[in-house]
């Protein structure tokens, strides 16, 4: 075959003259390498050196990444912002330094968390790169060598052997017993017999069997596979392409606040230019004192708190989360945890521990169910619900023995204390069931050593061992596909027939519950054999029984499952798994089971049906890259709030392009890591329902951090907004408005970011996704609140000023009644509705009781300390002065009590 032949090209196309067979996976193995101009022999290394500089190197290129002065003048990147940015300059212009200086440090620190909180760059793609092999043994010219993974080509001949990552996109040539664990690519749980025939064209990617994908890793078996696909061009590269082109979205939280930020910016320009005219043209006002007014109007409109406040919320529930084995990654993501509507989370790994377990030992006289989970040794056997002694148990014991001795697998444990799985997780499964019956697999193994093997073959679906006793008599011990051990079965242990029939019915009831059924046999061969040959694998073994094995729900998923249920939330397994099992398995999991989608009919169906179809199922099997992604858009496109969980590369697309990507940190791949929101360093699905309820909390918080900062300034706001419209000196100044924005967000509004749960947080549905952020009932507080600070604070400035005190005495008075005011309407927000009349109102949240004191302290600096008078033009109170304004702070509070109790006798429950 000549060398010289035009290799295809990188899009995969057939070269001129040859005769195309795409897909790679429906060629045969002389017209793939036909096609790409190969031989079993491999490459020579000039051509070799030419297919690599025109197909490039077997890499992903690394991600474009926004460098760091980018990130943080994109924290700048808010109207209200702006806003204060042009007030502050003007300001600045008109030389009033302490105001500009204020208003400037205001938003800087704000720009400072935000951006300390929320600096960490994606790095999806490089985690990606990262799983790529570093190195591969290639045919050069019909000899072995050991290479670069990165210099692979299409064309060049892999050789592959148990513990092997795959470097690159192959097809199959030569195999032997070859199985890969493609559970990071397909979701599939156990690992996949491969073989070297080609599959239907259209076959899934889990079917693939004529394939090995970069990325996947070899657990047992060997072969040698041609170069189909390099760099972007694999399946591992096209999901990374997948990676990059998605979209990270936009939170509902960032959304409200957008929303609320464009409105409340319009809302304030405007309030604040007709409040200039009419000042101007009405009373006549001189035009820099009539604009410093306006500038603190506002200065006291805009939350400009509201950021950092958000901001220290969100990374307040970082750590709370953290605590509960959810770690962070971006900051909204927390909250949008709390706000999903719909779950869809891979199987292998997440809903289950990955981990292969005999659950049912079918026995002939009787089928023992087998307790205990994954590769520890531990649980017992029952029989119809009572418990069964695996000592004196003859059936168990010669059932277990053949399942110890036709293994290669080996258990042990970690430095933690772990049991730890060396070899095929099929194989560890019947190991740990040997452990559980009592046998000593050093023991068993020294007084019967094997002698010879026939190891698995996908043509001959069994492993068969040989071993003697020591005594001269040898035994051979047969597992495998139970349609090819039965063919081989005549009798059972007590020299019975075998009923056929019955056996084939018992294997199809373990299949349609989801279990992957072996069946285990041995035969005596005449004394002295040493040797184990084909034509002793004949029909007259004798049947020790069936293996029902299955990768089982973690306990805990099932109750964090019913968890999200009760809260509202719809969860979907979504897995490359056969349907019955994944059905079997959302069966344990209280699951809507019934009508699963398959792969193959998401194809088949356009995006609106589609999202007709998935809402009818909690199942959806032998799902793609592609096809998460398409669910995730059509849950979307129902108006869902869609969190994506999941462990392996093939997860990766849609945990960043769902609302928000939930992966497992122990087990997981890097690829979904690095792609996720938030990351469960346990792999467990139930701290999903816990950091469920952890999200709700604090955009409770965050809601609460609203009703308290809104009606606060929109009281100073109206307090100068009447002054204005009436002609009448300002109570406050546009420095001590900042003053008292600056400290209060500071101290109270952060102090509400501590707040406990809310009774019943997890009892009642998620938020409406088009929910606003300020509700009705909510603006309603905002304008009751805002009156009742407006009128207090106008009370006091007036009759300060009725005892013939200066005005800096009256204003002094009023900056404190309002500081004194927002200080007691704290208690009111720590609840919407229910009351906060309770004997720890003070004590519940200690940091709000903390900040409380603290505010006092920082008032009576303001007022007292000669360096804050001359900042901003105070004066000290007189003890009548403090004693009115304690007294009409109560007073408020009181009043608020009383707005909430009418709430309650209506049956409202939240604002």
């Amino acid at each position: 075959m000549s060398m010289s032949a035009n290799p295809l090209s990188s899009s995969g196309s057939a070269p001129l003259g040859t005769a195309a067979c795409a897909p790679w996976h429906a060629c045969g193995c002389e017209a793939a390498l036909e096609r790409l101009a190969s031989q079993p022999r491999g490459l020579g290394a000039a051509e070799a050196a030419k297919r690599l500089a025109r197909h490039g190197r077997n890499e992903l290129p690394p991600p474009a990444r926004r460098p760091a002065w980018l990130r943080f003048a994109l924290q700048f990147h808010n109207l209200l912002i702006y806003v204060l940015l042009v007030s502050g300059a003007v300001t600045l212009v008109l030389q009033h330094w302490v105001d500009a200086g204020v208003i400037f440090g205001v938003v800087v620190i704000n720009a400072i968390v935000g951006f300390v909180q929320e600096g960490k760059a994606e790095r999806a793609l490089e985690a990606v790169r990262a799983m790529l092999a570093r190195h591969a043994i290639v045919l050069r010219d019909g000899e072995r060598v050991q290479i670069d993974a990165a210099e692979l080509v299409p064309g060049d001949i892999v050789l592959l052997a148990s513990g092997d990552r795959v470097p690159a996109d192959l097809r199959l040539v030569r195999v032997k017993s070859l199985r890969i664990d493609e559970a990071a690519l397909t979701g599939e749980s156990a690992p996949v017999d491969k073989g070297d025939g080609p599959v239907a064209a259209e076959a899934v990617l889990g079917d693939r069997t004529s394939m090995a994908y970069l990325g996947t890793v070899v657990t047992y078996g060997q072969a040698s596979a041609v170069v189909v696909e390099t760099g972007r061009a694999t399946e591992l590269g096209r999901i990374g392409a997948l990676v990059e082109g998605a979209q990270t979205l936009a939170t509902p939280l960032t959304r409200r606040l957008d929303q609320f930020a464009r409105q409340a910016t319009v809302f304030i320009v405007i309030g604040s230019a007709l409040t200039f005219l009419f000042g101007w043209w009405v009373h006549d006002f001189p035009a820099v004192e009539i604009f410093l007014a306006v500038v603190g109007l506002a200065v006291a409109a805009i939350p400009e708190g509201l950021p950092a406040v958000v901001t220290v919320t969100l990374a307040i529930g970082t750590q709370r989360m953290a605590k509960r084995h959810a770690i962070v990654r971006r900051l909204p993501a927390v909250e949008t945890l709390g706000s999903v509507t719909a779950i869809c989370t891979d199987k292998t790994g997440t809903l289950t521990k990955n981990e292969m377990t005999l659950v049912s030992a079918l026995l002939p006289q009787r089928t023992l169910d087998v307790s205990g989970v994954g590769y520890v040794p531990e649980g017992g056997f029952g029989e119809r619900g009572e418990p069964v002694a695996a000592a004196g148990a003859t059936d168990l014991a010669a059932f277990a023995r053949c399942a110890l001795l036709c293994n290669d697998a080996a258990l042990h444990r970690d430095e933690g204390g772990q049991w730890q799985l060396a070899g095929d997780p099929t194989e560890g499964a019947l190991l740990t069931l040997a452990l559980k019956a009592g046998l000593d697999p050093a023991a068993e193994r020294a007084e019967h050593p094997r002698v010879d093997e026939i190891p698995f073959e996908s043509e001959h679906r069994y492993m068969a061992t040989l071993h003697h006793d020591h005594a001269g008599h040898a035994t051979v011990y047969l597992k495998g596909a139970p349609e090819r051990v039965l063919d081989l079965c005549r009798v059972l242990p007590d020299g019975s027939a075998i009923d056929r029939g019955a056996w084939h019915a018992a294997v199809e009831r373990a299949a349609r519950a989801g279990q992957r059924v072996l069946a285990l046999a041995y035969r005596e061969l005449p004394a002295g054999t040493a040797a184990l040959q084909q034509a002793d694998i004949d029909a007259g073994f004798t049947l020790l029984g069936l293996a029902g094995l299955i990768d089982p729900p973690r306990p805990e998923a099932i109750e964090a499952v019913a968890r999200c249920k009760s809260a509202g939330i719809d969860v979907k397994m979504v897995t490359g798994d056969h349907v019955a099992t994944a059905a079997a398995i959302g069966h344990q999991l209280g699951l809507v089971h019934r009508e699963p989608l398959e792969g193959l009919e998401i194809e088949t169906l356009d995006d609106a049906t589609l999202a007709g179809r998935v809402l009818r199922t909690g199942i959806i099997a032998r799902a793609s890259p592609e096809h998460k992604l398409r669910l995730v858009a059509a849950l979307r496109a129902r108006g869902h709030v869609v969190a994506m969980t999941g462990d392996g590369v093939n997860d990766a697309p849609a945990l960043k392009s769902a609302d928000i990507g939930v992966a497992m940190g122990g087990k997981g791949t890097d690829a979904a890591r690095e792609a996720a929101d938030i990351v469960l360093t346990d792999d467990n699905f139930a701290s999903i329902a816990a950091a469920v309820g952890e999200g709700r909390t604090i955009f409770d918080n965050i809601k609460k951090a609203l009703v308290f900062i809104l009606p606060t300034n929109g009281g100073e706001a109206g307090v100068i907004l009447l002054a204005v419209f009436l002609g009448l000196a300002l109570p406050v100044t546009a420095a001590q408005i900042l003053w008292i924005n600056m400290v209060t967000a500071v101290t109270l509004a952060i102090a509400l970011a501590f707040e406990p749960p809310e009774p019943g947080g997890m009892a009642r549905p998620p938020r409406p996704p088009a929910e606003p952020l300020l509700t009705p009932l909510l603006l309603t507080r905002v304008a009751y609140v805002s009156l009742l600070m407006v009128a207090m604070t106008f009370a006091v400035f007036h009759w300060q000023l009725a005892r013939g005190l200066p005005l800096e005495a009256a204003r002094t008075a009023a900056v404190n009644m309002l500081v004194l005011g927002e200080l007691t309407y704290l208690f009111n927000s720590r609840h919407f509705v229910a009351s906060s009349l309770e004997r720890d109102t003070l004590t519940a949240n200690k940091v709000a009781f903390w900040m409380a004191v603290l505010l006092l302290a920082m008032q009576v600096a303001f007022t007292h300390v000669p360096l804050m008078q001359a900042l901003f033009k105070t004066v000290a109170l007189d003890a009548a002065a403090w004693g009115v304004v304690a007294a009409l702070s109560l007073v408020k509070f009181g009043l608020v009590e009383a707005e909430k109790a009418l709430l309650r006798r209506l049956g409202v429950q939240r604002i």
